[in-house]
Parts: C-alpha cells; sequence; structure tokens
C-alpha cells in the first residue's frame, strides 16, 4: 500500500479522491495527463486495496476504499494543499465540478415543469421530509443506502446523519443530477452506484437503514423490489418507504410515468411481512390547504427482528 502511494501522482489522486469519486475523464483533465497513464495510475492503486472501481455504464468511477480511508486520511492530512501542485489540482477539480453542476441544472431544468406539476398535488417536500426525520428519530445511523435516488434528495437529508451513505439509480443521467447536488452540498464522500432496484448489488444485511423514496409506482413488481430492499436490512435495522396513497389521477400515468395508482396501507405493510421483516408502522401526510385533486403521501417504516438481534438486545440488557 505504501509503495503505491509513494509516487507523485499517485499521491495527487488519492488527495483528489478523498474529496469524492471522479472518473478517469475527470483526473485526466485535472492532472493534464493522459488517460493510459491515468488509468496505469489507477490499476496499481486498485491493486494495493487503496482505491475501488465502480462501473455506470460506460463510465467507470473511482472512489477511496472504505476500508483503507483510515490509511489514507493521515498521509493526505501531512500534505501542503495550499501550495502547487495540489492547490492547482483542487482549483482545477472545483472547474470540473462546476461543470458537473451546470450539466446536471440543465438536465433537471427539462424534467423541472413535470416534477412541479407533481409536487404541486402533494404536502410540500419539506413537510414529508420532517415526517422522515420524526420517524427514524435519533437511532445512530452506521451505514444507509437509497434505492432508487433519484436526484439524492434523500441522501442531502439523510447522510448527514449516516457514518457510511450509498444511493442506486438505474439512470446515469440522474446520478449525475445526484453527484452535483450532493457535491454542492458537501457530501461528496456518498457512494453513487448504478444498478437495477430489483437486483442490488451488495451483500445480504448490508445496511442498517433501506430508504425507498418515492419509487414504487414506477415499477411493474413493487412486491418484488420490497424484497429486494428487506434482503439489504441488517439484523436489528430498519426499512423505510415513501410512496403515494391510492388515488385515480390516471392522468399521471401518461405525463409522469406512473405505473401504479398508490398503494393501500395494508398492502405495502403485508408485502413488507412477507418480506421478513416485523413492527410495520405507517403515517399518512394528507394535503391540507384545500388542493383540488390532492395526493396522500405515506410512511412505512419496518424493522428486522432477527434471533441475532435478539440476542445481541439480550446480551446487552
Amino acid at each position: 500500500m505504501l509503495r503505491a502511494v509513494a509516487e507523485e501522482t499517485r499521491l495527487r489522486i488519492l488527495a483528489l479522491l478523498a474529496d469524492g469519486e471522479l472518473s478517469v475523464t475527470d483526473l485526466t483533465d485535472i492532472l493534464g495527463q493522459s488517460q493510459p497513464r491515468i488509468s496505469r495510475h489507477l490499476k496499481l492503486l486498485v491493486e494495493a486495496g487503496l482505491v475501488e472501481r465502480h462501473r455506470e455504464g460506460a463510465w467507470a468511477f473511482f472512489r477511496l476504499r472504505e476500508a483503507s480511508i483510515g490509511l489514507i486520511d493521515p498521509v493526505i492530512s501531512g500534505l501542503d494543499r495550499e501550495t502547487p501542485p495540489l492547490s492547482e489540482d483542487r482549483a482545477r477539480l472545483d472547474a470540473v465540478r462546476e461543470l458537473r453542476a451546470e450539466s446536471a441544472q440543465a438536465f433537471f431544468a427539462r424534467l423541472a415543469p413535470k416534477w412541479d406539476r407533481l409536487r404541486s398535488l402533494h404536502v410540500p417536500e419539506a413537510t414529508v421530509e420532517a415526517a422522515v426525520l420524526k420517524a427514524l428519530g435519533d437511532r445512530p445511523i452506521r451505514s444507509l443506502i437509497d434505492l432508487g435516488t433519484g436526484t439524492g434528495r434523500m441522501l442531502g437529508l439523510l447522510a448527514p446523519l449516516a457514518a457510511r451513505a450509498t444511493g442506486l439509480d438505474s439512470s446515469h443521467a440522474m446520478l449525475s443530477v445526484a453527484r452535483a447536488n450532493l457535491e454542492q452540498a458537501g457530501l461528496a464522500r456518498v457512494d453513487l452506484r448504478q444498478g437495477d432496484i430489483h437486483a442490488p448489488p451488495f451483500g445480504r444485511g448490508s445496511f442498517d437503514l433501506v430508504v425507498v423514496h418515492q419509487v414504487l409506482h414506477y415499477l411493474d413488481d413493487p412486491a418484488r423490489a420490497l424484497r429486494e430492499a428487506a434482503r439489504l436490512v441488517a439484523p436489528g435495522g430498519r426499512l423505510l418507504v415513501v410512496d403515494f396513497a391510492p388515488h385515480s389521477l390516471e392522468s399521471l400515468r401518461e405525463t409522469q410515468a406512473h405505473r401504479r395508482l398508490g398503494f393501500a396501507a395494508d398492502q405495502v405493510s403485508n408485502w413488507l411481512v412477507e418480506a421478513g421483516l416485523d413492527h410495520v408502522e405507517h403515517r399518512d401526510i394528507a394535503p391540507t390547504d384545500g388542493t383540488e385533486h390532492p395526493l396522500t403521501v405515506t410512511l412505512w417504516l419496518a424493522e428486522e427482528i432477527s434471533v441475532a438481534a435478539l440476542n445481541s438486545e439480550r446480551a446487552v440488557a
């Protein structure tokens, strides 16, 4: 590991990745070196176990490996990042992020009218987010995943409360928006992955909080998605689902690509219980301002009460 670090370009790469994940193209632009040379350095860092690589469509992104951060942080903190070349690298990193943010904003602007229409039909997002925080309470969050993260709004709300946060989405374009939004919020170390919510690429019990926020109504098989989400919940962990209650706005199928017109509270609760979760609670958040066609937002919170979790609780007692 230390041999891999002991080279100037690789050390500069690690200093950049300490501020968040980057693509090969990003690093090529920032460091002013050829793509083959940057790829070679990245290969050595991956082989040394310092950096991990993940695919996002045709792109490859690199980030510090979680297990190596304890070793890398003291090395990077000992660098003088206020003088060249590290200060110049940081200035070019800021320029890359600014371009990324502009591209994401342009993409989001094309979607904004459609989403503004949907938001006008239910309570303000701030009200829903306050309800989410209240439902989760002050229990520590070690590891969080937001399935179908979209623009990263839930990650922006919950990642500051978690020791480790991950977002999964099938769309590279949406992940680009999420990445720009999280960077602007100072949350550059959130792990963003491209993948299918019906087959998330993570092991059983990987997260103690799993979030499925306003995703189910887009899916042909929401029950399957919840089974996969429940598989990711660690012993004693929780699964939070946020979606619409049943409604009759057929127009949302065409204008918003909704597959399902909301879900009954018992329907989702039963799916969660069948997926192996317990203690399912739900809460409805309905508009109170006389909206012509109001949509009610429902929150479901379920826990994984396994034998291992019960034994742990007994041991503590």
